[in-house]
C-alpha cells in the first residue's frame, strides 16, 4: 500500500497560464492498488491547499503513464472521474511511448472517452514537449521537462508544519472562547477574600492563556521565516505559486490569532477592571460596616448621655464627660469622612456600583453631622443648665441666706416703735431692692427660659425663694402696722423668724421631707419628662423643616416643570415624566402639611398622645410604600438628565446646597426618623400613660418599614410567569446560601450544587417559597437596584420543615413530597435562620388549623345530613 506521504507526491507545484493550480499524476506502478478512500482524502487535501480564487479557475490534471499500458491510462481517468472533488478544466494525458500501447491508447480513448464520464476536454500528448505547448517549463518538475526545483521532504515539512499551526490556532481560539464564557458566567463574591481569590485565579489563567498566544505567534513567524528561507538567503530566488500560498495561509493564521488576542485582551481588560471594582466595593463595604459600627456606638453612647446635672459641679463633670466623647468620636469621624471621599473617588472613576456607594457615602456624612450636630445641642443644653445652677447657687447661698439672717437679727422689741418699725421697713425694702442684681425680681420669669433643664434641685430653690419672699411680706405687713400706731412694749423675744404664728397657709400642711429614695425618683421622673419634651421638640421642629423641603421641592421643581420660560432647558428624555421623577410626592406633602405636622404640634401639650396619633395615620402613612416602590424610575431617570441645566437652574434659584436627588431621598429618610424617636421615646416612657400606644405604634412603624422595603424587593422579580400580588402576604425576603438533594427511584443524584452553594433570594409568601437569583447588573456605570431573576417555587401546602441540620447550627431544611426534593439552605447568622423557621412554622401551623377547621366543617355538614 503506498504510504500517505508518498501518495503526496501528487503535488500542486505550479500554476497553469491563467493561474490554475496543476495536480500531476506521476508513473507509479502501485496506482491502482490504492484504497479508494485513501485516493479520495489526498484528492481532497491537495485540491484544499489553494486559495478560492485559484480553485474557482478549474483544475489542471497531468497524468504521465509514458512508461506504463492503456489499462493504467484507462484505470487512472476512470478513479479521477469518479472521485476528484474539485472544479476541473483540462486533462493532459502523456500517453504510453512504447508504440502498441500507444496506438491503443489512441483507439481506446476515442471508445472509451464517454465512460469517463467527463465534461472537460482530455488531450492526449506524445511526449513532454508536446506538453510545454500548453505548461510553461518553469512550472513544471524536471521529471515532465521543467525547471522547477522541488523538494519532497521540505513540501511536507511545510505543510505538516502549517497544518499543525492552524491547530494550534483552533485550540487557542476555542481555550480563549472557554476561557471568556467562564468569566462572562462568573458571579461576583460578596466578600474581600473570595474576591481576592477569584481576581487571583482569574489573573493567573489569563498570564497562562497570554503565554499560550505568544508560543502560537512565535511558532507562526517561525514557520514563515522558514517558507521564505530561500528568499532570504538569494535574492535572485522567488518562492513558487505553492509557497505563496503557505506563506499566505500562514500570515491569514498569523492575522485571525492577532485579532483573536486584541478580542480577548479588550474582553479581559473590561473583565478585569470589573474584578479591580469588586474588589474595591468589597473593601468599601467592609470599611464601611467597620466604620458604621464605630458610628452607631458612638451614637449610642451620646444618646444615651441624657443627664444635664442637678448641681454646678455635676454639670461641669458632664461637659467634661461630652468633651471625652467628642474627643473620643474624632478618629471614627475621620475615618467616615475619608471612607466617603474614597467613595466620591470611586464614583468620579465611573464604578460599575455608583447606586451603592452614593447612599453609603451619604448615610456616613449624615450621621457625621448628626453626632456634629447633637454635640453642639448638648454643650448648649450643658451649658444653660451650668449658667441655670451657678444662679441658683447664688441665689440659694447668697440672697436667700442672706435675707433670712437680716429677718433674724431684727429685734422685735426695737420695731415695737414707729421710728424702730420704719428702720426694720427700710433695711427690708432695701435688700428687696438688691433682688434684681440677683436675678429674683420675677423668679419664675427668669427660670422658665431654663424650662428644658428644670430638676428636682431648680423647683427646691424656686419654693425656697417662695418662702423668703413670703417671709418678708409677712413681716413688711407686721412692720407697716408698727408703724401706723404706737404701741405698748412687749417682753422681748429672741429673733426665730422661722418660728413665724400658725396661720391658715398651705405651709402649715406641708409634709416631711422627702427621703433620698423618694427625692432620686422625683429627680427622674423629672429628667425623663424633660427628655420627652426635647424629643417632642424635635420631632415637631424637623417636622415643620421637611415640610417646608417638600414644599421647596414641589415649587422650585416640580411646577417649574410646567413653566413655559424653561421649557427649553427641560431634555426631551424628561418631558412628560414629571410623574416620573417626583411619585406621589405631593401627595405626601399635603398629608404632612395639612394633617400630620399639626397633629403632631397638638401633642407638645399632651405628649402622651404622640402614640395614638401615629396609630390613627397609620394608613395615611402608606403613602411611603407607593413613593419607595417609584424609586428605582425616578433615579434612573434622574441619572439620565440630573447634569441638565435646568435642574442646575431651579438649584440656583433655590439657593440649595445640595441636588434634588438629595432631596429626593428626605422622604425615605423621614420615615426612618420617625421610628427612631419612637424608639427613644419609649425609652423614656416607660410604665406612663401612653406606652402601650407608644410600642404599638413604634410596631406599626417598623412594620411599614418592612413593608416598603420588601415590596422594593418584590417589584424587581423577573421570569415569573404568575401574579405575585396572588401569592399571599410577603412575610420574609432575604439572600441565602442554597444546596439541593434530588432523590430519583433508588438513586440519589446530588447536584454539583452540594460542594459549591448556589446564591439564592428567597420570597417567603403565605401560599408559595419563591427561589430566585439576584442580578447586579449596571448601565452606563451606574449599578441598578438588584433584579431577581426566578428560579424555581415551593407550594407551602406541600412541604416539610426540619430546624436543625447536623454540624453547621445556621442551616435548615426545607423538603418538599416526602423528602423527593430537599433544600439546605444556610443562613448568614442563627438568628436570622431562627426567625425564617419561626415564620415558615408560622405559615405551616396556619395551614393545618385552616385544614382542620374545614375537616370540622364538613364532618359537622355530613352529620347534619344523616340526621345524627
Amino acid at each position: 500500500m503506498l504510504p500517505f506521504h508518498d501518495m503526496l507526491h501528487w503535488l500542486i507545484l505550479c500554476r497553469g497560464k491563467d493561474g490554475a493550480p496543476i495536480i500531476t499524476f506521476p508513473e507509479y506502478a502501485g496506482f491502482s492498488d490504492i484504497p479508494d478512500e485513501d485516493f479520495l482524502n489526498v484528492v481532497t487535501y491537495l485540491t484544499s491547499i489553494p486559495s478560492l480564487e485559484a480553485a474557482s479557475i478549474g483544475f489542471i490534471i497531468v497524468i504521465d503513464r509514458r512508461r506504463d499500458k492503456w489499462s493504467a491510462v484507462k484505470a487512472s481517468l476512470t478513479r479521477i472521474a469518479g472521485a476528484f472533488p474539485g472544479n476541473l478544466q483540462l486533462v493532459f494525458v502523456l500517453r504510453p511511448s512504447r508504440f502498441i500501447h500507444r496506438t491503443i491508447a489512441d483507439i481506446g480513448i476515442k471508445l472509451y472517452r464517454d465512460d469517463f464520464k467527463m465534461k472537460v476536454p482530455i488531450i492526449m500528448l506524445n511526449s513532454v514537449s508536446d506538453l510545454h505547448g500548453y505548461i510553461d517549463k518553469s512550472q513544471l518538475t524536471r521529471e515532465l521537462g521543467g525547471t522547477l526545483e522541488y523538494g519532497h521532504s521540505q513540501w511536507i515539512h511545510h505543510r505538516t508544519a502549517i497544518e499543525n499551526f492552524a491547530m494550534t490556532v483552533k485550540t487557542t481560539a476555542q481555550m480563549l472562547q472557554t476561557f471568556g464564557t467562564d468569566l462572562a458566567e462568573t458571579e461576583l463574591p460578596n466578600d474581600v477574600q473570595c474576591t481576592e481569590e477569584l481576581l487571583s485565579s482569574h489573573t493567573e489563567h489569563h498570564n497562562k492563556l497570554k503565554d499560550e498566544l505568544k508560543l502560537a505567534v512565535k511558532q507562526g513567524a517561525t514557520l514563515l521565516t522558514c517558507i521564505r528561507e530561500p528568499v532570504t538567503r538569494s535574492s535572485t530566488s522567488k518562492l513558487s505559486e505553492d509557497e505563496l500560498e503557505n506563506v499566505a495561509t500562514v500570515e491569514r493564521l498569523l492575522a485571525q490569532l492577532d485579532e483573536t488576542e486584541k478580542a480577548f485582551d479588550q474582553f479581559w481588560s473590561k473583565h478585569h477592571l470589573k474584578l479591580e471594582q469588586c474588589l474595591q466595593l468589597r473593601h468599601f463595604e467592609h470599611d464601611f460596616r467597620e466604620v458604621k459600627l464605630e458610628l452607631d456606638n458612638l451614637m449610642d453612647a451620646q444618646a444615651g448621655f441624657t443627664d444635664i446635672g442637678d448641681s454646678v459641679t455635676r454639670v461641669e463633670h458632664l461637659l467634661k464627660e461630652q468633651k471625652q466623647l467628642e474627643e473620643k468620636g474624632q478618629e471614627p469621624l475621620e475615618k467616615a469622612q475619608s471612607l466617603a471621599l474614597h467613595g466620591d473617588q470611586l464614583i468620579q472613576n465611573n464604578h460599575y456600583a455608583v447606586d451603592s456607594i452614593r447612599p453609603k457615602c451619604v448615610e456616613l456624612r449624615r450621621i457625621c453631622d448628626d453626632f456634629t450636630n447633637e454635640t453642639k445641642k448638648k454643650y448648649d443644653i450643658l451649658g444653660k443648665s451650668l449658667e441655670l445652677h451657678k444662679q441658683l447657687d447664688k441665689v440659694s447661698k447668697q440672697w436667700c441666706e442672706t435675707g433670712i439672717y437680716l429677718l433674724a437679727s431684727q429685734a422685735v422689741d426695737k420695731c415695737q416703735s414707729q421710728e424702730g418699725a420704719e428702720t426694720a421697713l427700710c433695711d427690708i425694702e432695701k435688700f428687696l431692692g438688691t433682688a434684681k442684681e440677683h436675678q429674683v425680681s420675677n423668679p419664675k420669669e427668669f427660670y422658665n427660659q431654663f424650662d428644658m433643664i428644670l430638676t428636682a434641685n431648680v423647683q427646691k430653690v424656686l419654693q425656697k425663694l417662695e418662702d423668703v419672699q413670703e417671709m418678708f411680706d409677712k413681716r413688711q405687713v407686721s412692720l407697716k402696722k408698727l408703724a401706723a400706731k404706737q404701741t405698748r412694749p412687749v417682753q422681748p423675744v429672741a429673733p426665730h423668724p422661722e418660728s413665724s404664728p400658725k396661720r391658715a397657709s398651705p405651709k402649715n400642711t406641708r409634709p416631711a421631707p422627702l427621703s433620698k429614695p423618694q427625692r432620686e425618683r422625683f429627680q427622674t421622673h423629672t429628667h425623663s419628662v424633660l427628655t420627652v419634651l426635647h424629643i417632642i421638640n424635635e420631632l415637631i421642629e424637623t417636622e415643620r423643616v421637611y415640610v417646608e423641603e417638600l414644599q421647596s421641592i414641589i415649587e422650585g421643581y416640580a411646577s417649574e416643570m410646567d413653566n413655559p420660560d424653561l421649557i427649553h432647558l427641560i431634555p426631551s428624555a424628561l418631558q412628560n415624566k414629571k410623574e416620573v421623577l417626583f411619585g406621589n410626592l405631593p401627595e405626601i406633602y399635603e398629608f404632612h402639611n395639612r394633617i400630620f405636622l399639626k397633629e403632631l404640634e397638638n401633642c407638645i401639650e399632651n405628649p402622651e398622645l404622640l402614640g395614638r396619633c401615629f396609630l390613627k395615620r397609620k394608613e395615611d402613612l402608606q403613602v411611603y410604600e407607593k413613593y419607595c416602590q417609584n424609586k428605582l424610575r425616578s433615579e434612573a431617570l434622574w441619572r439620565q438628565c440630573g447634569d441638565s441645566l435646568f435642574f442646575q437652574e431651579c438649584q440656583r434659584k433655590l439657593d440649595h446646597k445640595l441636588s434634588l436627588d438629595a432631596y429626593l431621598l428626605k422622604p425615605v429618610q423621614r420615615i426612618t426618623k420617625y421610628q427612631l424617636l419612637l424608639k427613644e421615646m419609649l425609652k423614656c416612657s416607660k410604665n406612663s400613660e401612653g406606652t402601650a400606644e407608644l410600642e404599638e405604634a413604634l410596631a406599626t412603624m417598623l412594620d411599614i418599614i418592612k413593608s416598603v422595603n420588601d415590596s422594593m424587593h418584590q417589584i424587581a422579580i423577573t421570569g415569573y410567569e404568575g401574579d405575585v400580588h396572588e401569592l399571599g402576604k410577603l412575610l420574609m425576603q432575604g439572600s441565602f446560601n442554597v444546596w439541593t438533594d434530588h432523590k430519583k427511584g433508588h438513586s440519589k443524584v446530588k447536584d454539583l450544587a452540594r460542594f459549591k452553594p448556589m446564591q439564592r433570594h428567597l420570597f417567603l409568601y403565605t401560599k408559595i417559597l419563591l427561589f430566585c437569583k439576584k442580578r447586579d447588573e449596571n448601565t452606563d456605570g451606574h449599578e441598578k437596584s438588584p433584579s431577581y431573576s426566578f428560579k424555581n417555587s415551593l407550594k407551602m401546602s406541600t412541604v416539610g420543615i426540619t430546624e436543625n441540620v447536623k454540624g453547621d447550627n445556621k442551616k435548615f431544611e426545607i423538603w418538599y413530597n416526602g423528602r423527593e426534593e430537599v433544600y439546605i439552605i444556610q443562613a448568614s447568622s442563627i438568628e436570622l435562620k431562627n426567625i425564617w423557621v419561626s415564620e415558615i412554622r408560622k405559615v405551616l401551623t396556619g395551614q393545618l388549623e385552616a385544614c382542620r377547621g374545614r375537616t370540622q366543617c364538613v364532618i359537622f355538614v355530613v352529620l347534619q345530613w344523616l340526621g345524627i
